[in-house]
């Protein structure tokens, strides 16, 4: 626990502990991506054409939708696509239609999961995927074929006419781009990530990273980026160990103290700060914190980070003052074989309801 006021540590206990993080895990990919990506960063998908258009308004050749990562990418974005094609006076396309996600690479789960995981606890991973793979009443295994299944629907919707078949391809480096949607910001994608704890996202951030900054979607090259966000802010990387984005992976490993220093340097930071502070959810208020802390000296004045494994359980964040002022930083990580979870998160709430107190 640290004192911002009189910049010191005031209780600490095994704080250089490497433990498995659970969803606290997602906090190192919040502030790197805010500040690696930039919280106004967007990601494309674009509609390419590989053929030409004759003046009766038919496409001869193939359409390829190639996605760029965006996890939030809806069929009402597809649609619009399929207008603007239509608006450019496209009526009907003689070849298949493409679904392009070599963005990513095509693992689709992140290192050290459990089977369980793949789909309970987050969609296939891709650079392509539309309304996180569902498709007809079902999750597919191939988002990209779903996503270009999708596309061809919304083309017919828009009064296209495409009697070719959907494929899996990689668009032609030299292709025309007809259209582009643009994903909502990244600082909309940490806000939902960490207040609904949106594995998914965590990890798709986590391989735009890699693509972004390093040219390899990858969950490894991802987590080398945020490995050097972290040595770039000081925070301790003894018993640090990041495996995936999300803190499903067994293999990720964070210290009280590594976390507790993450937070100081990212609610300090002038460029970042407002936008990580907004992203963590409020006692008795929103996101996983909603039906925690709805009454005391904790009720919205402590935003945290929850975490929650059959193996670990975990509340980092910070307490603010009658002005909500931020007063108090602090990190509680819980291990167990399995972890009690009702008892931890009591002794959690219990924790932070003496620091609110304190705070006023």
């Amino acid at each position: 626990m640290y004192d911002l006021k009189r910049s010191r540590t005031v209780y600490g206990k095994n704080r250089s502990l490497s433990l498995r993080p659970a969803s606290n895990e997602k906090l190192t990919v919040a502030v790197t991506a805010l500040d690696r990506l930039g919280g106004g960063f967007r990601m494309p998908t674009e509609v390419r054409g590989e053929g030409r258009r004759s003046p009766d308004g038919v496409w001869h050749g193939r359409l390829i939708l190639k996605g760029y990562g965006d996890p939030a990418l809806r069929t009402d974005d597809l649609r619009r696509l399929a207008k603007r094609l239509r608006d450019q006076g496209i009526r009907r396309v003689t070849g298949a239609i493409g679904g392009d996600e070599t963005y990513f690479d095509k693992v689709r789960v992140g290192p050290g999961w459990k089977p369980s995981f793949y789909k309970d606890e987050s969609p296939p991973l891709s650079a392509l995927i539309v309304n996180r793979a569902h498709i007809d009443g079902r999750m597919s295994d191939n988002p990209a074929r779903a996503a270009a299944a999708h596309f061809k629907r919304a083309l017919k919707a828009a009064g296209i006419a495409v009697p070719g078949r959907t494929i899996t391809t990689s668009a032609d480096a030299g292709s025309a781009v007809l259209a582009q949607n643009r994903s909502k910001k990244t600082s909309w994608f940490v806000r939902r990530m960490n207040k609904v704890s949106d594995n998914f996202f965590a990890e798709m951030l986590l391989k735009q990273l890699g693509a972004h900054l390093r040219g390899s979607g990858t969950t490894a090259d991802g987590a080398a980026i945020v490995r050097s966000e972290l040595r770039q802010r000081g925070i301790p990387l003894r018993g640090v160990r990041i495996a995936d984005g999300s803190g499903l992976s067994s293999f990720d490993r964070l210290t009280a103290k590594a976390v507790g220093y993450l937070v100081i340097s990212a609610i300090s930071d002038e460029d970042i700060g407002r936008s990580f502070r907004r992203s963590l959810p409020v006692a008795g208020v929103d996101g996983t914190l909603e039906d925690r802390m709805r009454s005391g000296a904790a009720y919205r004045h402590v935003r945290a980070k929850t975490g929650t494994t059959s193996r670990s359980s975990a509340l980092s964040g910070y307490v603010t003052n009658a002005s909500f002022v931020p007063r108090y930083v602090f990190s509680i990580l819980q291990n167990g074989n399995p972890i009690p979870y009702w008892n931890a998160r009591a002794a959690q709430d219990r924790f932070a309801q003496v620091l609110a107190r304190a705070a006023q």
